[in-house]
């Protein structure tokens, strides 16, 4: 069934295997298309150690890169393709392509994210989160205050805690 309207299809699926420290979960991405419109529904599901996963909210990011190697730190920058991209994760905040909803940690760890986006896609485009080199969904140790910040601030959501390569299914 249809979430969204009589209108809409399904057209493309991605998912990612989430791992961390002590945490473990799963992404799933699914393309709606209305017309030329394209928009992409995301469900979080995290759970984990609630020592290594505090309850409150945790920053949120599709990075530029689907490595999740050298601590997290090898998926690069926010996603933010384009020749006005920038992807430093706390100088353009708030407004990268991969900029997402904040998820909330409860008592026991747990966590369900679901948010819909149109600032990516998962059918070919610049926006799209399955081209090139791929791209990985990042949970930060913070949360995130959506504002811009200096470079190395860490405004952006802190140090990254758990991190999943998306795959198209």
């Amino acid at each position: 069934m249809n979430l969204f309207s009589t209108d809409g299809k399904e057209t493309l699926h991605a998912h990612a295997d989430m791992a961390g420290e002590g945490i473990t979960g799963s992404a799933e991405f699914v393309e709606y298309e209305f017309g030329e419109q394209k928009l992409v529904k995301i469900t979080l599901m995290l759970e984990g150690d609630p020592e290594k996963l505090k309850p409150g909210q945790h920053a949120v990011h599709i990075h530029e890169k689907a490595d999740c190697s050298g601590g997290f730190k090898c998926a690069g920058g926010h996603f933010d393709p384009g020749p006005s991209g920038n992807t430093d994760p706390d100088e353009n905040h708030g407004y990268h392509a991969g900029d997402l909803p904040s998820i909330t940690i409860d008592d026991s760890g747990k966590g369900t994210l679901e948010a819909i986006t149109t600032r990516v896609t998962l059918s070919e485009g610049v926006v799209s989160i399955l081209g090139g080199e791929g791209t990985s969904l990042m949970v930060h140790a913070n949360p995130d205050p959506f504002t811009p910040g200096p470079h190395g601030s860490g405004v952006s959501g802190g140090p990254r805690l758990v991190c999943g390569i998306i795959k198209r299914v």
